[in-house]
């Protein structure tokens, strides 16, 4: 099965989306399920993993409703307030929901860059970890230094690094973006999503060879059963359409072995947020 690691739905909001800034014009829309099944059909996707996209309990009801409706959606990665003293009695609540897989902070938009080493946070993903729940990890470069100590004090967890943790990729950097990345790859509880890579590239201008540096990395560090394809759709049309965001991927691993391309494509995401039996 070919699923999608990473995806959003939302009903535009400018207060609440305000990070769609004015040259992000084209996300100045609803995104829901029957704008992308024709994506997921032309692409030969079964199935995908819904991730939130704003921080909000609103937006997790909003998520899992939709997945609710739609059998395209397989997971969801929800919001929760992971410094909230009451978290563990909200995680039962949501333990009716049988298609939530894990949750997400965006830790890119704290101006703290240990914000993952709060005493408070590193209780709420502990709190996560019992309850069942993965976590994705959506940073900057410059935030994998706390990252790196997170993932190595809580090595029962299963995390997740999204979009290669943004690497500098419009301006040709590697390091200490590879280095750093090396060295989270060593923790066998971390794995990371292929996705949002042309984002990071020159919008009107990137080729397939200006991600390979960046790919190679991962490839050598987490090995294809640690690595999953994602579009980022809708946030990649600013950059690309749906399917030439899997073209590129495709296209990197066109001579890799079949086992590896099917780890990729749906096997690594299967099993990181436990979608081999359906719903809870």
């Amino acid at each position: 099965m070919i699923i999608d690691a990473h995806q959003h739905f939302w009903h535009y909001d400018p207060v609440r989306h305000g990070w769609i800034t004015d040259s992000m014009a084209i996300l100045r829309r609803d995104f829901l399920p029957p704008d992308l099944e024709p994506e997921l059909v032309q692409n030969g996707v079964d199935a995908c993993v819904l991730v939130q996209a704003e921080q909000s309990e609103r937006e997790t009801e909003f998520l899992l409703q939709l997945a609710d409706r739609s059998e395209k959606i397989a997971g969801v990665v929800g919001w929760i307030d992971l410094a909230s003293p009451n978290i563990a009695e909200k995680l039962k609540q949501y333990a009716q929901f049988t298609k939530l897989r894990g949750f997400r902070h965006i830790v890119q938009d704290e101006p703290d860059d240990r914000f993952l080493l709060r005493e408070e946070v590193v209780r709420g993903i502990q709190a996560l970890n019992h309850f069942g729940h993965t976590y994705d990890i959506l940073i900057y470069p410059k935030q994998l230094p706390a990252a790196l100590e997170l993932v190595s004090r809580l090595p029962g967890h299963k995390f997740v690094i999204d979009h290669l943790a943004k690497p500098l990729i419009r301006e040709n950097i590697l390091e200490p973006w590879a280095s750093q990345m090396r060295a989270i790859a060593k923790y066998p509880n971390v794995y990371c999503k292929v996705s949002g890579l042309v984002t990071e590239a020159n919008w009107t201008g990137w080729t397939e060879q200006d991600f390979r540096p960046y790919l190679d990395v991962v490839r050598e560090a987490f090995g294809a059963k640690r690595l999953m394809f994602g579009s980022d759709w809708p946030v990649c049309l600013l950059a690309s359409s749906y399917s030439r965001v899997k073209k590129l991927v495709e296209g990197y691993s066109r001579n890799f072995s079949s086992e590896e391309c099917e780890q990729i494509f749906g096997g690594t995401a299967t099993h990181f947020y436990g979608l081999e039996n359906g719903p809870r």
